[in-house]
């Protein structure tokens, strides 16, 4: 009891010591607030929202008024206003803790290191993001904090049981994987070669990526075995995004699908090392220079609108054809994007349309469908060893998947909980 009750003073204390020894380490010695001024900040918010929120407003008044003293006086020499924020904050996290301690110790933590981040922060905006960069982040930041929680959280009866909620978030989820791909490729190096652009491509779209390196390899003939490798690894990025993807829509769904997707998975790396265990030293990959759009917001929305007309022309299939025909009619949308046809028969499964069972065969159908265009796309570049060697990895891509389902199947595990 009495560990509980200090807890919030204890709290306050840490938050108050952590954001002064910053303050006290990156500011010059004579500076008005320092760690002393930083710890009782944070206990006098703590001591005053014990006490009432008139007692809070007059600390917070008390702070602001001092704290815009002190700038006055130091304005000249240092014209900032980092510290003089803290400061106020550290009153209001002291006062937090009094309610949750965790958070408080929490938001303490990210203060001082933001604050301790000062450096890496002003280079990577000034010299490290580029000018799309920085456009791209903050439109994926206003998709998923504006635009999302806008959107009503349920089905409307009247486009098939469509639910705009997730599907935004899918796109949201399209677009920030395409992001981490890129941060991949920008932190790891271009250098890194041919192999890293594939897999970061894969997560935009695994058949241009193939058909990109398709060509490159007719371009660049020596360059081959390392265009196949980054194609390979493309079908990587497929099984995660995939997996992603259901998991979101799903979760009931992908224990059956994780068998499937495992094989498919490990099957893109058997080939990966099989070429390597071939490669020459001089088929090295060129260096690439890194992508300056972290993502294609077009993509992402051309994904959610797949995904809403597969669910409607699945609908409308089902009440013409009965479940067989919503399953073949979904799976045969995978021929545009896997993903897309995989996600809406993840939906049509929570929505009751289809069986889990019917679900993981429109999936599985619309992964083969998607192959015979990756398959197409390795010829692409009219590169005939590169197209038949992707052909028989599509094909046995696929021979894994359906073994993984079959298996899923046989087990029970495609039963919701």
């Amino acid at each position: 009891m009495l560990m509980s009750s200090a807890l919030p003073w204890l709290a306050a204390l840490g938050a108050g010591l952590l954001i002064g020894i910053e303050r006290e380490r990156s500011q010059p010695q004579d500076a008005p607030a320092g760690l002393r001024s930083f710890v009782l900040a944070a206990l006098s918010g703590a001591a005053a929202a014990a006490v009432g929120p008139l007692a809070l407003a007059l600390t917070l008044a008390a702070f602001a008024v001092l704290t815009l003293a002190g700038y006055l006086q130091t304005r000249s020499a240092d014209p900032g206003l980092t510290t003089e924020f803290a400061l106020i904050l550290t009153v209001l996290l002291g006062a937090l803790a009094q309610q949750s301690a965790g958070l408080a110790a929490g938001l303490a933590v990210l203060t001082a290191g933001i604050l301790a981040a000062k450096a890496l922060l002003h280079r990577l905006v000034r010299t490290v993001l580029s000018q799309q960069e920085m456009e791209s982040g903050l439109l994926l930041f206003a998709a998923a904090l504006v635009v999302l929680p806008l959107l009503p959280d349920q089905p409307i009866a009247w486009l098939a049981g469509l639910n705009l909620h997730t599907l935004w978030l899918l796109a949201v989820l399209v677009m920030g994987i395409q992001t981490l791909g890129h941060i991949g490729v920008r932190v790891l190096g271009a250098r890194r070669g041919l192999a890293l652009s594939g897999l970061a491509g894969g997560f935009v779209s695994s058949t241009a990526t193939i058909a990109s390196m398709a060509q490159r390899a007719r371009a660049t003939p020596s360059l081959r075995g390392s265009c196949l490798q980054a194609a390979f690894l493309s079908n990587l990025a497929t099984a995660i995004e995939l997996g992603a993807l259901i998991g979101v829509i799903a979760p009931d769904l992908l224990p059956g699908l994780l068998p499937a997707l495992g094989l498919y998975g490990f099957g893109s790396l058997l080939g990966v090392g099989l070429l390597l265990r071939r490669a020459s030293p001089a088929d090295a990959g060129e260096p690439l220079p890194a992508s300056q759009r972290p993502f294609q917001p077009l993509q992402a929305i051309v994904f959610a609108a797949i995904l809403a007309v597969v669910l409607l022309v699945a609908e409308a299939a089902r009440g013409l054809f009965g479940g067989v025909g919503a399953v073949v009619a979904t799976g045969m949308a995978g021929f545009a994007d896997a993903h897309a046809a995989s996600a809406s028969a993840a939906q049509l499964a929570v929505n009751g349309a289809f069986t889990p069972e019917q679900a993981l065969s429109a999936i599985g159908l619309a992964v083969s469908a998607n192959a015979v265009s990756k398959s197409a796309a390795g010829f692409a570049g009219a590169q005939r060893a590169f197209g038949q060697s992707n052909l028989v990895m599509q094909v046995a891509l696929i021979g894994l998947f359906w073994l993984g389902l079959w298996v899923s199947m046989l087990s029970g595990r495609w039963a919701f909980a």
